[in-house]
């Protein structure tokens, strides 16, 4: 079946490239810390990208969405670039910038299912929601690891993510189930 609604065949495109980028730069901030939980929780997560990336292929597959050569390309190189700056610019920036980049990609995964569901599709709402919970509690997992630091108050009133704001609506400790989360990420416009 071929899909008739180029948000959602860009969105698929985008977010299948996306999940590369965030595997790779995984690898090297996995690889930069030196605290062997974090550097598991981080290798952890990096599979997790990998397996995102492959459930958005097989959505693509069903649908016949090719991949896109320029998304791929730039993903391909900005993931590289980013694994290798974890090396140089310390323990903090790593974690923020991770914790702000899987904030935004939980609602990558809440547009699709809306976007599915507009087209009368809903056997992919389960995969959608969990794979949005799932970035949502990497979100949470690098927020927790700079909630103390000294610099996050300055980064969060420069990049408008932190403690007391983030680019999705979910709070964990009173998540919807699948049933009432259409309510997710319905305002928010940003696109990553």
């Amino acid at each position: 079946m071929k899909l008739d609604h180029p948000a959602l065949t860009n969105l698929m495109q985008r977010a299948y490239s996306a999940e590369k980028a965030a595997a790779f730069a995984y690898q090297g901030h996995a690889g930069s810390v030196k605290d062997p939980e974090e550097k598991k929780a981080i290798h952890q997560i990096e599979i997790d990208e990998w397996n995102h990336r492959r459930e958005v292929l097989s959505l693509m597959n069903q649908y016949d969405v090719p991949i896109r050569k320029y998304y791929e390309f730039r993903f391909h190189i900005i993931g590289k670039i980013i694994s290798g700056s974890c090396y140089v610019i310390g323990w903090f920036m790593p974690f923020y910038f991770a914790g702000r980049l899987e904030s935004g990609n939980v609602c990558e995964y809440f547009r699709m299912k809306q976007y599915f569901n507009a087209l009368g599709i809903h056997e992919h709402d389960q995969l959608l929601y969990d794979m949005g919970m799932k970035e949502k509690e990497h979100e949470v997992y690098f927020l927790g690891q700079i909630k103390t630091n000294r610099l996050l108050p300055f980064f969060e009133k420069l990049f408008a993510w932190g403690k007391k704001e983030s680019f999705n609506n979910i709070d964990l400790d009173k998540k919807y189930p699948l049933e009432r989360s259409d309510t997710y990420c319905k305002n928010n416009k940003r696109t990553y």
